[in-house]
């Protein structure tokens, strides 16, 4: 049985791309095509739907707002967001999204995010007894949006989630539009803005060291001084990752140390 899919973008190239990504997918059919949150509403209430790829902006409406109505239906569709923006990352996670894949789409992204989403249809079908440690996972993943009582957070590899105890992170760092978290001797991908892992991490001994660093303070192995007041970071991660501090952010994190 194919997935009936509905795509939702103001925008006619981003649509077409989506439908050039879905090509190679037998297992899924294209019904419907919206371009305001109105028009998806619609589609929404006059057919049947496996799947919807949204954007996040219209003119009129958000498709955060349209993912929250489709939540109250019966039975949701399942839904994988497609943005150029990625501040709205763990809101989309708030009304259980698929994924959250930023513009231009990356088809292995893409792939993966299908590939969730068959996993997840198949899993509707099953009776919550034959759940058993999944019940268990998804109940640790939602309590990831609570900032006063995170413990781990949520991070990507090889099509895995995996769930990193904060203790084990060294530093989180952006490249190329990505976040990334770093552990002794591993590299991990997360949903999170740079922003949010601040506001949740701020509070659990994290230091935002350069606009592009949130550094674990317990992880710092030496400050080395350099000119003009700038420092250097040696963290203890396996490789000794070196994080250059501004002057500014050197004095507040001098004030912490009492240096």
């Amino acid at each position: 049985m194919k997935l009936r899919a509905l795509i939702v973008d103001d925008e006619y190239p981003a649509r077409e791309e989506v439908r050039y990504q879905l090509q190679q997918y037998d297992n899924i059919k294209i019904v419907g095509e919206a371009a305001t949150v109105d028009e998806a509403i619609s589609l929404i209430t006059a057919l049947e739907y496996e799947l919807v790829f949204l954007d996040i902006n219209f003119p009129t409406g958000n498709g955060i707002d349209l993912g929250h109505e489709i939540r109250k239906m019966l039975k949701p569709l399942q839904i994988i967001y497609i943005t150029a923006y990625d501040e709205y990352a763990v809101k989309a996670f708030d009304v259980n999204a698929i994924d959250y894949i930023l513009k231009p789409i990356d088809p292995d992204k893409f792939r993966r995010a299908i590939e969730r989403a068959e996993v997840t249809l198949e899993g509707n079908k099953r009776r919550p007894q034959d759940f058993g440690d999944d019940l268990r996972i998804v109940s640790e993943l939602s309590s990831l949006h609570s900032a006063s009582t995170v413990m781990r957070l949520a991070a990507e590899k090889n099509g895995n989630i995996k769930l990193i105890d904060l203790n084990d992170i060294f530093f989180a760092y952006s490249e190329d539009s990505y976040i990334f978290i770093k552990t002794f001797d591993d590299v991990m991908i997360t949903r999170y803005t740079m922003t949010v892992l601040e506001e949740k991490l701020v509070e659990k001994n994290f230091f935002r060291a350069h606009r592009c660093y949130l550094i674990n303070l317990d992880k710092i192995k030496e400050i080395s001084p350099m000119f003009k007041g700038a420092c250097m970071l040696i963290m203890s991660d396996k490789s000794n990752s070196q994080i250059q501090v501004s002057r500014r952010k050197a004095g507040e994190l001098k004030e912490i140390f009492d240096l």
